[in-house]
C-alpha cells in the first residue's frame, strides 16, 4: 500500500512538471521517466483537438443531415492539407529534435524558419484552388447538388484559411522536436478552446451576429486557431522557450530548406496516399446515400476524439528518437519505440471495448435519427476492430519519421491503403454487394496488415542510420 501511494505521488509529481514543461533533458535518466513528461502534454494537446472535433460534429449536427455530409465531405479532401501539414511537421520535428541532441539551438532554429517559409508557400497555393473551386471539389467528392449550394461556403471558408491550421501543425511540431511539448499543448487548449466557445454563437447566432449555419462553424475554426497561431509566434520570437528565432535565423537557407523538404517530401508522401485513400472510401460511402456519409462521418469524429491522444503518444516516440540520435544513443531511441507502443496499445485496446458496446449510445448524442444512427453505429464497430494493431502501426510509423526515415512509412502505405484497403473496399461493397460493411471491413484488415509489416522492418533497424 505504501509503495502504490509512493508511485501515485510520484506520478502527481511528473504530471505537473509535464504540464509546466520544466523537464527539457531527454536524451539521459528514464525511459520511461522521458515517455511520461513529452507524453502528457501530447495526450493533453492531442486530447483538446479531438474534443474539437467532437463538439464541431455536435453543433453541426443541429443545423441539418446535409450539414453533416458537408463537413464530412469538406473534411476528407482536408485530408490533404493535413497531410501537407503534418509532413512538414515531421521533417520538422526530426530536423529539430537532432539540433536538439547535437545540443545546436542556432541551427535548430534555422531549420524552425524554413520549414515556417515552405509551410506559407504551399498554403497560398491550396488557398487559391479552394477558394475558386468549392463547388467543384464538393461536387467532384460525390455531394448532391442542394448540399453543394447550401455547403459551399464552409468549404470555400476552411480551404480558403487553411494557414492557420497549417502553421498551428507545424510550429506545435518544432516545439515538440525541442523538447517543449507544454508549449505545443497550450497553443492547441488555445486555439480549440476558442473554437469550442465561437461554434455555437457564429452557427446559431448571438445579438449582432447573424446565424451563418454550417458555415459559422467554420469561421469560429478559422479565428480559434488563427488566435493560436498567433500564440505560438509570440513564444518563438519571446526568446524565452527552449527554442527560439531570432533576426539572424530570419534569413533563406537553401541548403536547409533542401535538406527539410527531403525529409518532408516523404512525409507528406505518406499522409497524402493514406489521405487519398480516405478519399476513395468516402466516394465509396457516398453510393450507400447521405445518411451513410453523415454516420460515417460521426463515426470518425468519434473515432479522432481517441486517435488523436494516441498520436499525442507516438509523436512523444518520434522526439525522443530525433534526441537520442542526435546524443548518439540509437539503443535508447529504439527501446522509448517500443514501451510507448506497449503504452499505446493498451490504452487503444481498453478504447476499442467501450466503443464497440456502447457504439449506438456514443452515436446518438449526435444524432436522433435512426438511418444515420445505424451507419455510424455500425462504422465505429467495425473500424474498432483494427485499433489494437493501429496502435501499434501508429507508434512505429512515427518512430521513423523522428529518425528521419519518411520513406519507408511512404512505401509501406502506398501497398496497404492504396493496393489492398481500397481495391478491398471496392471488392467488398460493390462487386460482392457486401455495401457499407464491406467498405468499412477494408480498413480493419489494411490496419493489421500494416502493423505487422511496420513491427518486421523496424527491427531492422536500418532506421538507426538516417543522417538529417
Amino acid at each position: 500500500m505504501t509503495s502504490l501511494l509512493n508511485y501515485l505521488r510520484k506520478g502527481y509529481k511528473y504530471f505537473f512538471i509535464a504540464l509546466k514543461g520544466e523537464e527539457t533533458e531527454f536524451t539521459s535518466g528514464s525511459i520511461n521517466k522521458a515517455i511520461f513528461l513529452l507524453s502528457v502534454p501530447m495526450v493533453l494537446e492531442m486530447g483538446m483537438e479531438g474534443i474539437f472535433a467532437i463538439v464541431d460534429i455536435f453543433f453541426v449536427g443541429m443545423v441539418s443531415k446535409e450539414a453533416q455530409a458537408t463537413v464530412g465531405l469538406t473534411e476528407s479532401v482536408m485530408m490533404i492539407i493535413y497531410s501537407i501539414a503534418i509532413g512538414l511537421s515531421m521533417a520538422a520535428t526530426a530536423v529539430v529534435a537532432r539540433r536538439i541532441g547535437e545540443k545546436k539551438p542556432k541551427k535548430a532554429g534555422d531549420a524552425a524558419f524554413q520549414a515556417i517559409l515552405i509551410a506559407v508557400l504551399f498554403s497560398v497555393i491550396i488557398s487559391v484552388v479552394g477558394i475558386i473551386y468549392a463547388e467543384d471539389i464538393l461536387r467532384l467528392m460525390g455531394g448532391s447538388e442542394q448540399l453543394v449550394q447550401n455547403g459551399f461556403g464552409y468549404t470555400k471558408i476552411m480551404l480558403g484559411g487553411n494557414l492557420c491550421i497549417m502553421l498551428l501543425f507545424l510550429i506545435n511540431a518544432i516545439y515538440r522536436g525541442a523538447g517543449d511539448a507544454s508549449m505545443a499543448m497550450r497553443s492547441l487548449w488555445i486555439a480549440n478552446g476558442l473554437n469550442i466557445i465561437l461554434d455555437p454563437i457564429f452557427i446559431f447566432g448571438l445579438g449582432p451576429i447573424p446565424a451563418f449555419g454550417v458555415e459559422g462553424a467554420a469561421i469560429a475554426t478559422t479565428i480559434g486557431r488563427s488566435v493560436g497561431v498567433f500564440y505560438q509566434l509570440l513564444g518563438l520570437f519571446g526568446g524565452e522557450r527552449i527554442i527560439k528565432l531570432t533576426i539572424e535565423n530570419v534569413k533563406l537557407r537553401w541548403k536547409t530548406v533542401r535538406s527539410i523538404f527531403d525529409i518532408a517530401a516523404g512525409g507528406m508522401g505518406q499522409f497524402l496516399i493514406e489521405s487519398a485513400s480516405w478519399l476513395f472510401l468516402m466516394r465509396i460511402i457516398s453510393e450507400f446515400g447521405d445518411a451513410a456519409i453523415a454516420g460515417y462521418t460521426i463515426a470518425f469524429r468519434i473515432i479522432v476524439f481517441t486517435i488523436l491522444p494516441s498520436w499525442g503518444m507516438a509523436n512523444a516516440a518520434a522526439a525522443l528518437v530525433g534526441q537520442n540520435l542526435g546524443a548518439e544513443r540509437p539503443d535508447r531511441a529504439e527501446i522509448s519505440v517500443w514501451r510507448t507502443a506497449h503504452l499505446n496499445t493498451g490504452f487503444l485496446f481498453v478504447v476499442s471495448i467501450i466503443f464497440f458496446w456502447f457504439a449506438p449510445q456514443f452515436v446518438g448524442f449526435f444524432t436522433d435519427e435512426v438511418i444515420v444512427l445505424e451507419h455510424g453505429a455500425l462504422a465505429l464497430r467495425v473500424i474498432c476492430v483494427g485499433y489494437i494493431t493501429f496502435a501499434y502501426g501508429m507508434v512505429i510509423s512515427q518512430g521513423f519519421n523522428g529518425a528521419g526515415d519518411t520513406k519507408t512509412p511512404v512505401v509501406m502505405n502506398i501497398i496497404f491503403f492504396w493496393f489492398i484497403q481500397i481495391p478491398l473496399a471496392y471488392y467488398l461493397a460493390i462487386y460482392l454487394k457486401y455495401g457499407f460493411l464491406g467498405a468499412l471491413s477494408s480498413v480493419a484488415i489494411a490496419f493489421a496488415l500494416h502493423a505487422a509489416a511496420c513491427i518486421y522492418w523496424f527491427r531492422l533497424g536500418k532506421w538507426k542510420l538516417v543522417k538529417v
